[in-house]
C-alpha cells in the first residue's frame, strides 16, 4: 500500500465539513479524493473548480445515497481504503419543517452507504480488509439536552429531542451494529456545533455575520441563554483524521471545541468584531432582535473530549475568538459567495422551523 495512492471516499464533500476536510487532503499527493454528494440546496463546489489543487486528486460524484444500486456499484469499482461519512441533512429548523427528508437521507442513506461498504469489504482482498475503515461522522445532539453542569462523553445514553437529531442517533446505532453484527470496521465520532468559512448561511454563526454585515436584524431565538461548544471546523478535520489513522475500530470519539458560548454571547462577540472591522453610524449589538424559540430547542451540549485527547493526542488549535474572527473576515470578504448560495438555495435568510 505504501507504493499505491491511498482511495479515500468522503461523502457529503460538497458540504461545509466535507469541502473542508477534502481541501486538506489534496495537499498531499498520496490521496485519491471520490467526492461522492447529491448536490443539495447547500452544496458547493467552487473552491475545487477555481482551485490551485492537481485535479486529478479529486473525483466528483454525483450520487443520492438513497440509490442504492448505484452506490454499490460505485464503491465496488472505487476500491477505497477509507470511507468517511459526513452526508447528511443537518439543520434543526429544516428538520423540523421536513421531517422525512431527513429520515430519507440520514437513516436510509446511511443504510445504504453500509451495505455497499460491506459489500465490497467481504470480497477484497485480506491486505485491504485489514487496512480498510469506514468513518461516521455524527454529532452530540444525539445525546439530547444537559442541564448546567455535567458533559456528554462516550458513554452518554442517547436521547434525541428533533428530528434531525433523531435521525443521526439512528444512523449511529446503524453503523455500531454493522460493526458488532458483521465486523465492518467502523468508527463513530460525536463533535460539538462546527463553524468557519464556507458555512450556508442559514446557521447561527454565518447568519448572524451576514445579518451584521448588511444592517439586518440578527434572530436570536428565545432568551438567548442555549448554550452551545463551538469547534472551529478546521480543528474538527484534523480530529478526523487522527480518528481514521489511529483511532480503535469500533469505538467512538466526542470531539469538543472547548468553546461553550450561550446564542447570546456569540450574538454579542460578532458585534463588536463587527464594530472594528466593519464600523457602521450605530453599534451592530442593536441588530439582535428576539424572536419566538426554536420547538423543543435543546438547552445546552458540552463535550467532554478526555478520550480522544489521551487516546490520539488532539486537542484544537483554534480558540473560539481567533476562530470566529478568521470567519468574520472571511465573510466580509466573500459576499460574493453567500449571495450567490442563497440565491441559487432560494434562502433569504428568513426564519424557518417555527412548527
Amino acid at each position: 500500500m505504501k507504493n499505491n495512492p491511498i482511495k479515500i471516499i468522503v461523502t457529503g464533500g460538497a458540504g461545509f465539513i466535507g469541502g473542508t476536510l477534502i481541501r486538506k487532503l489534496l495537499k498531499q499527493k498520496k490521496y485519491l479524493i471520490y467526492n461522492i454528494d447529491k448536490l443539495g440546496y447547500a452544496s458547493d463546489l467552487s473552491w475545487i473548480n477555481s482551485s490551485k489543487y492537481d485535479q486529478s486528486q479529486h473525483h466528483f460524484l454525483k450520487i443520492d445515497l438513497r440509490n442504492k444500486e448505484i452506490l454499490e456499484k460505485t464503491v465496488k469499482e472505487i476500491e477505497p481504503n477509507l470511507i468517511i461519512h459526513l452526508a447528511a441533512e443537518s439543520h434543526v429548523d429544516r428538520s423540523i419543517d421536513n421531517p422525512l427528508n431527513f429520515l430519507e437521507s440520514n437513516i436510509i442513506g446511511t443504510f445504504n452507504l453500509l451495505e455497499a461498504s460491506r459489500a465490497y469489504w467481504e470480497k477484497t482482498s485480506d491486505i485491504k480488509k485489514k487496512f480498510f475503515r469506514f468513518i461516521h461522522v455524527s454529532t452530540d445532539e444525539v445525546f439530547g439536552s444537559l442541564g448546567l453542569d455535567g458533559k456528554f462523553d462516550e458513554n452518554t445514553k442517547y436521547s434525541p429531542r428533533s428530528p434531525y437529531s433523531s435521525s443521526k442517533a439512528s444512523s449511529d446505532h446503524l453503523v455500531k451494529s454493522w460493526h458488532y453484527t458483521y465486523g465492518l470496521p467502523t468508527i463513530i465520532s460525536n463533535c460539538s456545533n462546527n463553524y468557519g468559512p464556507y458555512q450556508f448561511p442559514e446557521k447561527l454563526i454565518p447568519l448572524s455575520i451576514l445579518k451584521g454585515i448588511n444592517g439586518e436584524y440578527m434572530p436570536l431565538y428565545g432568551d438567548g441563554l442555549n448554550i452551545r461548544d463551538w469547534l472551529y471546523v478546521e480543528d474538527h478535520v484534523e480530529a478526523l483524521l487522527l480518528i481514521a489513522e489511529k483511532g480503535k475500530i469500533g469505538s467512538n470519539y466526542c470531539v469538543g471545541g472547548f468553546g461553550e458560548r450561550t446564542n447570546k454571547e456569540v450574538q454579542l462577540k460578532i458585534c463588536k468584531i463587527l464594530d472594528k472591522i466593519d464600523p457602521k453610524k450605530f453599534p451592530h449589538e442593536n441588530l439582535i432582535k428576539k424572536v419566538i424559540d426554536r420547538p423543543g430547542h435543546d438547552k445546552r451540549y458540552s463535550i467532554n473530549s478526555t478520550k480522544i485527547q489521551k487516546e490520539l493526542d488532539w486537542k484544537p488549535l483554534i480558540s473560539f475568538e481567533d476562530g470566529l474572527k478568521k470567519t468574520i473576515k472571511w465573510y466580509l470578504n466573500n459576499i460574493k459567495w453567500s449571495n450567490q448560495m442563497m440565491k441559487k438555495s432560494g434562502y433569504s435568510g428568513d426564519r424557518i422551523g417555527k412548527k
